[in-house]
């Protein structure tokens, strides 16, 4: 994927590409807010539409100048991305594994107002007694929030970095939780006995799967009839969302991969402010 690289989210095919790219997006934004852009507003909304028209050309340059990937169902390989394996799944690029060095970021105290991760545990609708998987569960941020909900079930915490675990069971002594199991995971299965869990839950982690119709599959077979999987995603379908790209992801892409294991997609909830919460079910 050779060409010109403008920072880690731009690949071209060439710098006349790239121009005549810019002047068509250009061209398209000064047609919808008039030939006088930046003129004919008032002074004070001027810079606003300026930022706005930024940031369609950049999307449009994101949307249309990125290489395109075969959608096959067998893994390609590529020449790496700025923030890619070079592995490709049915067109998406998998995206490089954050590691336990990075754990802080997961813990950070803006995450609560970020993300909002109380509403999509509140939209889990869960039961006391269920077994849920947090599958790339790293230090534990959802794990040991969803443990008291499921006084008489459980969480099983999988991860496939014993260092994660390791921080996870320090706060779990620390906290007194008793009812969160570890699970060390390896990259091409979740190592959950068949048949097992209620839910399976994975925040911001599948787009990170080297493997990921192998866990999936092993995912799949632990569900119990009529079990669920919930993802949450950063949306890639909004240029907002300042989240490198390929840990990105959008609706269509995750529906497509989550079929190829035979789920079947319930519902997408839209209410988090920069995440996808989509719902599938195994059939029962």
């Amino acid at each position: 994927m050779g060409g010109i690289a403008w920072g880690t989210h731009f690949v071209m095919t060439g710098a006349d590409s790239y121009f005549r790219k810019l002047n068509n997006v250009w061209a398209a934004i000064r047609e919808a807010f008039g030939l006088r852009l930046g003129t004919s507003i008032r002074p004070g909304i001027a810079p606003l539409w300026r930022g706005l028209a930024l940031v369609a050309v950049l999307w449009g340059l994101t949307a249309c100048g990125t290489a395109t990937l075969q959608a096959s169902t067998e893994y390609q390989t590529v020449t790496p991305s700025a923030d890619g394996i070079g592995r490709v799944y049915l067109g998406r690029e998998i995206a490089q594994t954050m590691g336990h060095q990075g754990a802080g970021w997961l813990d950070r105290p803006s995450r609560a107002l970020q993300e909002r991760p109380q509403i999509a545990i509140a939209a889990l609708d869960l039961s006391p007694t269920d077994i849920v998987a947090d599958i790339g569960a790293g230090t534990g941020y959802f794990a040991r929030r969803i443990a008291p909900l499921v006084p008489q079930g459980k969480v099983l915490a999988v991860d496939i970095q014993p260092e994660m675990l390791a921080m996870l069971q320090a706060e779990l002594e620390a906290k007194g939780i008793e009812n969160v199991e570890l699970v060390l995971g390896q990259p091409d299965r979740p190592n959950l006995p068949p048949g097992s869990i209620d839910l399976a839950l994975m925040v911001d982690a599948y787009h990170e799967f080297a493997n990921p119709r192998e866990v999936m599959e092993g995912v799949v077979a632990a569900l119990k009839p009529g079990g669920r999987v919930v993802l949450a995603e950063y949306k890639a379908e909004n240029p907002l969302v300042m989240i490198k790209r390929l840990h990105k992801m959008s609706v269509a892409q995750v529906r497509r991969e989550m079929a190829q294991v035979g789920l079947d997609w319930v519902k997408t909830d839209d209410s988090l402010p920069e995440q996808h919460l989509l719902f599938f079910q195994k059939s029962a």
